[in-house]
């Protein structure tokens, strides 16, 4: 039995689009919507055995870090925030904070991606001195808003999350929290009136 194909837009130049190609293309944006929070689990699985020479693997310090926030009393946001902050790990080596605060953008509120996206500087006062760097950097941003609740972030739930040993809620337990704060966009370009 054959299924039907998807329908598919007809234009092959976007300025030749038409409503009904953009209500096609329109549908099958909110189906690939739809299934985000999988497509962040099978990203965040990456993860998995690569520990850049840390202590545990990248999932696990990421695990550990959304454990210490739950168990700490914070709101799902926030976990999922301490679960994907360093997500971006193996496709942004060179700006990891950034990938994970874009993602999470749309979805989050400003604190929260303030605070993903300026981890990596704050994290830095551990180690950016053997590197050569100034592990003061953080200081500059002093007078933000954001700047103590992402100082307790790193003190709190990222730089402690590196212990083989730690208690440590396996990934389903975060799924549920994922798919309710990907399930619908906050704020972004592509939201309507209606939505």
């Amino acid at each position: 039995m054959n299924q039907a194909l998807p329908k598919k837009a007809a234009f092959h130049h976007m300025e030749d689009g038409t409503a009904e190609d953009w209500a096609i293309i329109g549908t099958e944006a909110l189906k690939c919507r739809a299934t985000l929070n999988e497509r962040i689990v099978s990203h965040l699985m990456l993860l998995d055995g690569d520990d850049g020479g840390f202590p545990v693997d990248r999932l696990t310090h990421c695990l550990q870090t959304a454990t210490l926030a739950h168990k700490d009393g914070k709101d799902e946001e926030y976990v999922v925030c301490a679960l994907l902050h360093d997500i971006g790990d193996t496709l942004g080596p060179a700006n990891h904070a950034d990938v994970a605060a874009t993602i999470l953008e749309p979805y989050i509120s400003e604190a929260n991606h303030w605070m993903v996206k300026h981890h990596a500087i704050f994290q830095g006062y551990y180690f950016f001195e053997y590197l050569g760097l100034n592990k003061n950097l953080r200081d500059e941003y002093k007078e933000h808003p954001h700047y103590d609740r992402t100082l307790e972030f790193i003190e709190k739930y990222d730089a402690p999350a590196f212990d083989p040993d730690a208690e440590t809620y396996p990934l389903s337990f975060f799924e549920p929290m994922l798919a309710r704060v990907f399930e619908k966009p906050k704020q972004s370009l592509y939201l309507t009136d209606s939505e």
